[in-house]
Order: C-alpha cells, then sequence, then structure tokens
C-alpha cells in the first residue's frame, strides 16, 4: 500500500482515544480499487472498551447512535457487545475527510481469545484474509500466525487431493462465512470469488510461509511452483490428516474429540496428549465443518442483534439496505 495511503488512513486514529491494535480492510486495499465512495473498515483492539468508549463519547459524539448515550452511555455499549454480541461495538456512517468509515472496536483479550482459540469465528474469521495492520502494540500480527497456520489446515481437509491456490485462498475466505446468515439474503454471492481475486497478492503473501513449510513436511507438493495456476497435491493419508487437525485450534480439537472420540497418547517428554480419533478423512472434516459453521451461525446471528441495537435503527436498517442492495445485484 502506498505511503500516502497509509497516512491518509491512519490520521483517523488521531481523532479518536490512544489504541492497542488497529488495521483496515475490506475493498480499501484492493490495488485496483478507484471508487471513493466505498466504505472504509477498520478493527480497534482496546484494552477497556468500556473507558475507551467513555472517552471516545466526549470526542465523537456523533459516532453512536443517539439513544445509547442518555440510556448508558458507554456501560451500555459495552454490555450490549460483550452480552447479546461477540464482543465487537461497530460505530459505521462515520464521516471523516469526506470520506465514509465504519470502525469496530474490541478488548484486546476477547480479539487475542478469538485468533489463538476460534472461541467466535468472528474476528479470527476477518484475520484469515488480508488487513493492513496500523497499530499494533502487542504483536497481534506475530500472534495470528497460530491462526492463519490453522486456517490452511482446516482448508485442506476441505479441498480434494488436487487443487489450485486460488481454490486454497477461496476456501481459506470461505471459512468465515459457513453459517453465517448474511449469507442467505444480505451478502453478495460472489463475495469470496471476488475477495480472491481482487487480492490475490496479498493472500499470497500471507500464505506462502506455510505452504511452504507444508511443503518441506511433504503434505504438499507443487507443479509449475511460482504460477498462481500451479496445481497442488496433497497428501490425503490418515497420518497427514492426524497432522491437519492437530494444527487446529485446541478448543476445536476438544469440540471434534467430543463427537468423534479422543486417546491418550503418551508422548517421549512424559506428557499425556489427547488426541482424536480419526476414522477417515472424510470424518474429520465433516465433524470441523459442522463445529465451525455452528459457531459461525451463532456469532453472526448475536453480532447482527447487538449490530441492530448498537447502531440505532436508522442506521442499522440503512446499513442492512446497502448489504441486501449488493446482494440483490450479485444475484441478478
Amino acid at each position: 500500500m502506498e505511503i500516502d495511503k497509509i497516512a491518509e488512513l491512519r490520521s483517523f486514529l488521531k481523532v479518536l482515544p490512544p489504541v492497542g491494535f488497529c488495521c483496515v480492510y475490506g475493498s480499501s486495499l484492493h490495488p485496483n480499487n478507484n471508487d471513493k465512495s466505498s466504505m472504509v473498515d477498520y478493527i480497534i483492539g482496546v484494552s477497556d472498551p468500556k473507558q475507551w468508549h467513555t472517552e471516545n463519547m466526549e470526542l465523537n459524539e456523533d459516532h453512536y447512535a443517539s439513544w445509547m448515550v442518555p440510556l448508558g452511555g458507554a456501560k451500555l455499549i459495552t454490555q450490549v457487545a460483550d452480552k447479546i454480541g461477540v464482543g465487537v461495538h461497530f460505530n459505521p456512517f462515520v464521516t471523516y475527510n469526506d470520506k465514509m468509515l465504519k470502525y469496530g472496536v474490541v478488548r484486546m483479550h476477547d480479539l487475542v481469545q478469538d485468533v489463538l482459540h476460534w472461541e467466535r469465528f468472528y474476528l479470527c474469521g476477518r484475520l484469515q484474509k488480508p488487513v493492513h495492520i496500523l497499530v499494533d502494540n502487542l504483536d497481534i500480527g506475530d500472534v495470528n500466525s497460530v491462526n492463519l497456520r490453522a486456517a490452511v489446515s482446516a482448508a485442506l481437509l476441505l479441498l480434494p487431493s488436487k487443487f489450485t491456490e486460488v481454490d486454497l485462498y477461496s476456501k481459506i475466505c470461505s471459512l468465515s462465512y459457513m453459517g453465517d446468515l448474511r449469507m442467505l439474503f444480505a451478502e453478495d454471492k460472489n463475495k469470496v470469488k471476488r475477495i480472491v481475486e481482487g487480492q490475490f497478492g496479498l493472500f499470497q503473501s500471507m500464505y506462502k510461509p506455510f505452504l511452504k513449510e507444508y511443503e518441506a513436511k511433504e503434505l504438499l507438493t507443487f507443479s509449475l511452483p511460482n504460477s498462481h495456476q500451479a496445481t497442488i497435491s496433497q497428501d490425503r493419508s490418515l497420518s497427514m490428516t492426524h497432522s491437519l487437525v492437530h494444527s487446529l485450534p485446541p478448543l476445536v480439537r476438544r469440540k471434534m474429540g467430543m463427537k468423534l472420540g479422543e486417546m491418550q497418547v503418551l508422548k517421549d517428554s512424559g506428557r499425556v496428549l489427547h488426541e482424536v480419533v480419526i476414522g477417515s478423512r472424510e470424518e474429520a472434516a465433516r465433524s470441523m465443518q459442522k463445529i465451525i459453521r455452528r459457531t459461525v451461525m451463532v456469532s453472526s446471528a448475536r453480532q447482527a442483534v447487538s449490530g441492530f441495537l448498537a447502531a440505532g435503527g436508522i442506521n442499522a436498517t440503512r446499513y442492512l439496505a446497502n448489504k441486501v442492495r449488493k446482494a440483490w445485484k450479485s444475484w441478478k
């Protein structure tokens, strides 16, 4: 991304209270995006959302739904995000320097938990796709490598023995939309394809290190190296399936173990590990897919209700109308 563009995106943070993490995502990252009217999306991580919103209301009260400020302010906003939603409060339709912005505020602890454990499969899914990090005081970028490796493993479990790099990134991108209720009526049906095609180079830079790692472990082999049309072959044996499952977050493995069974394995170090019993690759893939789909479905429903309350009826209806209009265009 160009230096001037980064400076422009970072300038918005000057009107907000200090943040511990911030990234931008969406169409603003597309190299060929010249649509000046498209909304710029931010994710902001803070240590104490209630305190942060209190300070931000003093600076930018117009960012919030008018009914929330007198009824409880920052306390109410945090409660709606935590108790009803998935810990993220969004302020949409914020105007800054003649641009329309949307920013979501999350507790840093919740962000890390989702990235490492896929507890909500909400922000971890966002960070499996290209973002540009503007502030990172807690090395979330490094922590996210665990999330990216797990995403590759999950996608490989769902892919056939031969596929392309585009197929892989499309499968990774689709993980966070499995079970998302918005995909039924309020999202572009070609969204995954559009994201991958528009940001293919960014996906490559994110995932190449993990593909090389898996190639070195002989999980993957490549024809026509250095070409995005290359055919990738994967070993679908049970031993390699075990290796992929082992790279999934502990919470996902534990849920898979509850369905498929667990066995105790004594390591050379003397530690006893609980590993998922895998009868076949297809069985493991189905189990994992059901877990992710249900997690995403619940989170998308909770966040939809939370977003409607937090944004206020007018803004929420406006945001949903924009989504539905784009979705209908894609279905025509």
